[in-house]
C-alpha cells in the first residue's frame, strides 16, 4: 500500500507511519472535532459518508476543512478526500478527520459481511449402501468467493423414500435409486445428487498400514467388504485426542490406544493403533549474535560467506558470517527510503535487489547491486517507472524480478538481463470486484487489492494476495501456457480472515513457501492501528495453514501449524523441517516430515523454539522474530528488535523411548 499522510497505521510490514508525525504545524484554532457516520452500520460494497464538525475553544464552529480523511483497518475500508469511505471488507470500522494542527476526530461503525452468493456441496463419487450413511459438507460463500461459516443450512431430500438427510447433511440410504440432496442458506442452494445401492456386503475387514504411530503421524485404514468393495465406509475413532477423516485417514494429537470403526449398513467392522509421542525436540544453542537496537530489522538474506539484513529504515545491513559465532559488519549501505523491506540476491550471488517503500523523493520501486565484492554491495541502476509508489516484496528468479506493486495492488514482472536497463515484461492482477480507486490528497490509490508476498518454483508463482488468499501462477511450468512476461492463473485458495480473527485486526494472507506438494502460508494479524516506530508492544495474532496441491488446480487445507502465544510471519521449510519467525513466540522449528494432517502444535511436532527478545532490544525484552533461513548447518533467524541470532540444532533431546512398538 503506498505510504500517505493519512492516519492509517498499516502492518509492519507495510510501512506504518504515523500521521501525526508528518502533518506540518498550524495556527488553526480547531481544538475539537465531532465526525458522524450516515449509518450506524453498513454492508460490504456499500459507500458512507462522513460529516465534520470543527470547533475552537469556545465551542464556536471553525469554517475550516480537514486536512485528510482517514478510515482503517486499511483492509475493509479507505476515506477519499471528500470524506466518502468505501468498504470493501466487514468488521469494525474507525474513520474520522484530522485537521492541518493534528486535531482529529473519529467515529466507529460496523460492516456487515456481504451478501451469501453460493452453496457448493463436496458430492461423494462412490455409491451409497442401502441403510448406511455419510455427511455431506457444505461450503457457503460469498460474493468475491470468501467462505462464511455459522450460516444456518437447510437440508432436504426430493425423494426420501430413497435418502434422507437429517439438519447436519448426514444422509442415510433408504432404498436403491436416486436422490437429489439440496442445502439452502437464505435465498441461495446448491444440489447434489447420491445413487442408492442395494448392500450385497456380507462381511467388512479394516486394513491398515501400520499397527503403531507417533503422534502427528497419518495413518490410512482401508475398509474392505465381502464379496464387493461398492460401498462406502463412515469411520469413527474412540478415544479422545485423535482424528479419523472421511477417507479414512487417521492422526492422533495424544499419545495412548485408539479403536478405529469402519461401518456400512449394520455392518461393523473394528482395529485398533497405539500411537506414542512424538518426541521430536531437539537442542537449540545459539552459537552467535549480530545486535542492533536503534532502529528495527526487517528482511534476511544469507549466501556465501555473508548476510544481507534489510531494515525498517534508510538503510541495510552487510555481514560477514565466515565465523558463524562472531558476525562482523561489513558495511551499512544508505538508501532513499523509510522501509527497506526486501532483500535477495541472484542463485550465483552475483546482484543483490531490494524493495523500497516511502522515499521522501516519492521515487520507490527496486534497486540493483553489484555484489563483485560481497562486503561492499555498489548499486548498479533503479527500476521505479511503474512501481514508484512502493514496493514491498520481491523474489529473484533467473534474470526476473517479480514485485509486489503497492499502488495498484498488482504483480509487476521485470526483466534485468541487462541489469543496467531492467524493464517491465508483464503484469497481473486479481479482478476483485470490491477493488476501487479513490483520490486523496496524495493522489489516486487502489484501495480493496493487495499484494503482500510472493514465491517463485518452477515455473509457478505463489501469490500471498492478502484478503484474495492464495492465487498460484503459471509463469513457465507449462501447465496453462503461461510466461513471465505471460502469467496465466492455475488456481486460487481464499480464506475468510474476518471469521478466523474477529473485528479490531487487520489479517490476511502474508507469506507462502513451498515444500514437497504443500504449501505453508503465513496469516498476518495485527491491530487495526498503531505505531511501527513506537517502543512499545504490539499484539499479534495468525496461524501457519498448510495446503495440499498434489492436484494444483484445486488446493485444500489439510493442517495447520497455530501457535497460541504468537504470530506467524515467514516461513523456510527444508529437508523435512520448518523453519518460522512466529513474531512474539520467538523463532520456531518445527516437524513437518511426512505427510500432514491436523493441528502440527498440539500434535508434538515442535522441534525447539529460541526466544529472541533481548534487554538491550528496540524493544526491551520482547521477541519479534521475522524469519530464518538455514545456512551451512545452521539457523539464521532475524529478529526485528534484536537482530540477527544464528543458532545451532543439536541433538534430539532424550525422552525415553521414541518408537511405538512394532516400528
Amino acid at each position: 500500500m503506498s505510504v500517505t499522510k493519512r492516519l492509517v497505521l498499516i502492518p509492519i510490514c507495510l510501512l506504518a507511519i504515523s500521521a501525526f508525525a508528518q502533518q506540518p504545524s498550524s495556527t488553526s484554532a480547531v481544538k475539537t472535532v465531532e465526525v458522524k457516520a450516515s449509518v450506524t452500520e453498513a454492508e460490504v460494497g456499500q459507500q458512507v459518508k462522513l460529516t465534520v464538525v470543527a470547533k475552537d475553544a469556545a465551542g464556536n464552529i471553525v469554517n475550516e476543512q480537514p486536512a485528510s480523511f482517514f478510515a482503517g483497518p486499511f483492509d475493509i475500508a479507505a476515506a477519499d478526500d471528500t470524506g466518502i469511505v468505501r468498504l470493501f471488507g466487514p468488521g469494525e470500522v474507525t474513520a474520522g478527520a484530522l485537521f492541518a494542527n493534528k486535531t482529529s476526530g473519529f467515529t466507529t461503525f460496523t460492516v456487515k459481511p456481504a451478501s451469501i452468493k453460493t452453496v457448493e456441496i463436496k458430492s461423494i463419487t462412490t455409491p451409497l449402501v442401502a441403510g448406511s450413511t455419510v455427511h455431506l459438507e457444505a461450503t457457503v460463500r460469498i460474493g468475491n468467493g470468501d467462505p462464511r461459516t455459522g450460516v444456518s443450512i437447510s437440508w432436504t431430500s426430493d425423494q426420501p423414500s430413497i435418502a434422507t438427510v437429517d439438519a447436519g447433511g448426514l444422509v442415510t440410504g433408504i432404498a436403491p435409486g436416486k436422490a437429489t440432496i439440496k442445502a439452502v442458506a437464505g435465498a441461495v442452494s446448491g444440489a447434489t445428487t447420491v445413487t442408492i445401492i442395494k448392500s450385497n456386503l456380507r462381511g467388512l475387514t479394516i486394513e491398515q498400514s501400520v499397527a503403531a504411530a507417533r503422534t502427528g503421524d497419518v495413518v490410512h485404514f482401508t475398509a474392505k467388504g465381502t464379496p464387493t468393495n461398492e460401498f462406502t465406509a463412515r469411520w469413527s475413532v474412540t478415544g479422545t485426542g485423535a482424528t479419523i477423516y472421511p477417507d479414512g485417514a487417521f492422526v492422533a494429537e495424544q499419545p495412548g490406544t485408539y479403536v478405529i470403526n469402519a461401518s456400512s449398513g449394520n455392518i461393523t467392522a473394528t482395529a485398533s493403533i497405539i500411537v506414542a509421542p512424538r518426541n521430536a525436540d531437539r537442542a537449540l544453542e545459539v552459537v552467535g549474535r549480530a545486535q542492533f537496537k536503534d532502529f528495527q530489522g526487517a528482511e534476511e538474506w544469507i549466501i556465501g560467506n555473508y548476510a544481507y539484513y534489510s531494515t525498517i529504515s534508510d538503510q541495510f545491513l552487510v555481514y560477514d558470517i565466515s565465523d558463524p559465532a562472531h558476525p562482523k559488519l561489513t558495511d551499512t549501505v544508505k538508501v532513499e527510503a523509510r522501509l527497506v523491506n526486501d532483500i535477495m540476491t541472484t542463485a550465483d550471488g552475483k546482484i543483490l535487489v531490494i524493495s523500497r517503500e516511502g522515499a521522501s523523493n516519492r521515487k520507490n520501486g527496486i534497486a540493483f547491486y553489484d555484489t563483485s565484492d560481497p562486503a561492499h554491495p555498489k548499486l548498479i541502476s533503479e527500476y521505479t517507472a511503474t512501481v514508484t509508489g512502493g514496493v514491498h516484496s520481491a523474489f529473484v528468479d533467473s534474470h526476473y524480478v517479480y514485485l509486489t506493486d503497492d499502488a495498484t495492488g498488482s504483480l509487476r514482472v521485470i526483466d534485468f538481463a541487462d541489469v543496467k536497463n531492467p524493464k517491465e515484461v508483464a503484469r497481473w492482477q486479481t479482478e476483485n470486484p470490491d477493488a476501487s480507486t479513490i483520490r486523496t490528497k496524495e493522489g489516486e490509490e487502489v484501495v480493496g487489492r493487495y499484494l503482500h508476498d510472493l514465491y517463485v518454483k518452477d515455473g509457478l508463482a505463489y501469490l500471498a494476495y492478502w484478503h484474495d488468499g492464495l492465487v498460484i501462477l503459471d509463469v513457465g511450468a507449462g501447465l496453462k501456457g503461461g510466461s513471465p512476461e505471460h502469467p496465466k492463473l492455475v488456481s486460487q485458495f481464499r480464506f475468510n480472515h474476518n471469521e478466523l480473527y474477529g473485528n479490531g485486526w487487520l489479517a490476511g494472507t502474508h507469506s507462502v513457501f513451498r515444500d514437497r506438494n504443500y504449501l505453508f502460508i503465513g496469516d498476518e494479524v495485527l491491530p487495526s492501528f498503531f505505531d511501527i516506530l513506537s517502543h512499545r508492544r504490539i499484539p499479534v495474532r495468525g496461524i501457519c495453514h498448510v495446503l495440499d496441491i498434489s492436484d494444483i488446480s484445486h488446493p485444500r487445507k489439510v493442517a495447520e501449524y497455530p501457535v497460541p502465544e504468537g504470530g506467524a510471519h515467514n516461513i523456510w521449510v527444508e529437508d523435512g523441517i520448518m523453519y518460522m519467525g512466529y513474531y512474539s513466540a520467538g523463532g520456531r522449528v518445527v516437524d513437518v516430515s511426512g505427510e500432514l494432517r491436523g493441528d502440527l502444535y498440539r500434535q508434538g511436532r515442535e522441534i525447539g523454539k529460541v526466544w529472541t527478545g533481548d534487554p538491550e532490544g528496540y524493544r526491551t525484552n520482547l521477541p519479534f522474530t521475522w524469519g530464518a533461513q538455514p545456512h551451512k548447518g545452521l539457523i539464521y533467524f532475524n529478529d526485528i528488535n534484536s537482530g540477527l541470532w544464528v543458532v545451532k540444532l543439536g541433538a534430539k533431546i532424550d525422552k525415553g523411548s521414541t518408537t511405538a512398538p512394532g516400528q
